[in-house]
């Protein structure tokens, strides 16, 4: 009986103790960190967004397509419909998109180049490890056909119509 109630009379940790446990803790958090990279998390983030972004444009202009037997053509990397003039990216752009998307980073911008049969659309990946980037050999280069400025980045990223490559 005496033994129980020295158990239950000690108070707690001592100082030393609690400073071990939050150092050993703290390694630990910091090693997590380490392994997810979270800057490299966001930045795969973003590029999924750009590249699911495009896949909705590129549907767009097909339906567009569809109805009028030709892309509408480019004005200022932008899409340009006869009827509704030009669609800023964040835009309505009629029946076919109720919101043209926009970059998920300041600074970066989509680009569209078309008309007629063909069209051309174009982002920056943050990631310069993405199989999909326009390359020339082994180093990143900037697409062939891309113009217009992607802004803070060269524009590495495209999509086309079916009947040419970026």
């Amino acid at each position: 009986m005496q033994k129980i109630k020295e158990f239950f009379d000690q108070r707690g940790f001592t100082l030393v103790e609690l400073i071990i446990v939050i150092a050993i803790i703290s390694i630990m958090a910091a090693g997590v960190i380490a392994v997810l990279d979270p800057t490299a998390q966001f930045q795969k983030a973003n590029d999924t967004r750009r590249k699911s972004d495009l896949s909705q444009i590129a549907k767009a202009l097909e339906s567009y397509y569809q109805d009028h037997g030709a892309y509408p053509t480019s004005a200022s990397y932008k899409i340009y419909d006869a009827n509704l003039g030009t669609i800023n990216w964040g835009g309505s752009w009629g029946n076919y998109m109720n919101t043209v998307p926009t970059d998920p980073t300041t600074g970066r911008n989509y680009v569209y180049q078309g008309g007629g049969q063909s069209y051309y659309l174009y982002a920056s990946l943050e990631r310069r490890s993405d199989p999909k980037l326009c390359t020339l050999g082994n180093v990143t280069a900037k697409c062939p056909n891309a113009v217009g400025s992607c802004g803070n980045g060269v524009c590495n990223y495209g999509l086309t119509s079916p009947n040419v490559t970026p």
